[in-house]
């Protein structure tokens, strides 16, 4: 019998929220301003939950609100006004990492999710919660596939991991350099990711450790600490940028989705409120091709070509590289920094969509060629990737325009005036 899991995307605005219901999500995560661990980027205003909220429903897709920061004595009278404010919004969950905020969304009544902060390793932790009225948990990302399983076993409990995007270099993400560095907490969604930058190890006499790859020890020997004197080791691999010592590469579970599912995972989870429409788009898609592939019984037909595909697409966007994290060992490399094959130009702006024509005007401030790849985005819009097949100015067809001018490219789906219209490079084209 086939299994169904179901698909939770990010969103950090409107544009990313209808993204991830365009390409096939099942429900979508966002954050309250203040309240989440994304306080950096753009977030919903208490005056927006309920829009989200319609928005999604409209669209059969449930909707969480993230308020997993960590909670001072401080915070529990807005915390309190908040939790209301939820409930009358409509939303299908809130997802906290404190007991105190779990009291008090208990208190109002709305369904609550355990947070990936809880890290929560073990179906004990889950009795426990369930008696407090969680319906759901996010599973410390620490767990290998095998531990997944074997909790999953032993609770009725729906188990969420995540599949798909950043890792964080420390465990299940309560990290304290940002803090101690910027006094910028993490754990209250400040963090100002001080682990993406290149980093070097120098002991006091002066001498500098460079990482090179995985240590393993000669089998049946014990180190000989007696006489151990530190040296500098060179790079193994002289195109390899092994300076982001605490960048793990990101999670990408694409290849695994049957043994995720066969484990007993209900939910996959992908990573990205602070990511743009764009990577939403083609994260969720991807992952939604995958699954209904795997539902509807067809995985091993074409699956090293599907594959293959998928993580094409997923490289298009952000990215720094993929692994499997901790489903089947330690993250066994680190990352540089974005290593996606190709980059967004703001090059124009829609001015006008003509539906009986499927024709969109587009005021451009770059040049277009046909045969270049768009990216339109816009908060009802979502994010729409396409090949400029057809273009014309004063009812005549054209391979090209320069910029400062208005063209018509055929566009599909509809688009709306002030969505925003990107240009892909690939970012060989750009060095």
């Amino acid at each position: 019998m086939v299994k169904i899991v179901e698909l939770l995307s990010p969103a950090r605005d409107m544009a990313s929220l209808t993204s991830a219901i365009k390409n096939g999500a099942d429900s979508v995560y966002i954050g309250v301003q203040g309240y989440n661990m994304r306080a950096n980027v753009a977030n919903f205003s208490t005056n927006e939950l309920t829009k989200a909220v319609k928005t999604c429903h409209d669209a059969n897709v449930k909707l969480y609100i993230c308020t997993n920061t960590t909670v001072k004595e401080g915070d529990l009278k807005e915390l309190r006004e908040l939790m209301p404010i939820i409930k009358s919004s409509g939303a299908d969950a809130v997802i906290v990492s404190d007991l105190g905020a779990l009291n008090i969304a208990a208190q109002n009544q709305i369904p609550v999710h355990m947070s990936v902060q809880a890290n929560i390793s073990n179906s004990e932790a889950l009795k426990i919660l369930q008696k407090l009225g969680v319906s759901r948990v996010i599973l410390s990302r620490e767990n290998t596939l095998k531990e997944i399983k074997e909790i999953a076993k032993n609770t009725n409990m729906e188990i969420e991991v995540f599949v798909h995007g950043s890792m964080c270099v420390a465990i299940s993400g309560r990290c304290f350099l940002s803090s101690h560095l910027y006094n910028r907490s993490a754990n209250c969604g400040e963090c100002l990711q001080p682990c993406r930058k290149e980093w070097k190890i120098i002991s006091e006499d002066g001498e500098e450790l460079i990482i090179t790859g995985a240590y393993e020890p000669e089998p049946n020997k014990t180190p000989d600490k007696t006489n151990f004197k530190p040296q500098k080791t060179e790079f193994e691999d002289k195109t390899s940028d092994r300076t982001h010592i605490l960048s793990p590469k990101d999670l990408c579970m694409l290849e695994y989705i049957p043994q995720l599912i066969e484990a007993g995972v209900k939910v996959f989870k992908i990573e990205g409120r602070a990511k743009p429409a764009d990577y939403v788009a083609t994260v969720t898609r991807v992952y939604r091709e995958a699954i209904n592939i795997y539902n509807n019984g067809m995985w091993n037909l074409q699956k090293q070509e599907n594959i293959e595909k998928w993580e094409k697409d997923i490289t298009k966007v952000f990215n720094r590289g993929f692994d499997t994290g901790f489903f089947y060992k330690t993250p066994n490399e680190t990352s540089s920094s974005n290593q996606a094959t190709s980059i967004k130009r703001d090059i124009g702006m829609i001015v006008n969509y003509y539906q009986k024509v499927e024709a969109a005007e587009i005021r451009l401030w770059e040049n277009l060629e046909l045969g270049e790849e768009i990216i339109i985005q816009g908060n009802k819009t979502g994010s729409i990737a396409m090949k400029v097949e057809s273009m014309q100015v004063n009812g005549k067809n054209i391979e090209k325009i320069s910029k400062g001018q208005n063209v018509a490219v055929h566009v599909k789906e509809k688009v709306r005036p002030n969505d925003a219209v990107y240009k892909r490079i690939i970012k060989d084209e750009t060095t």
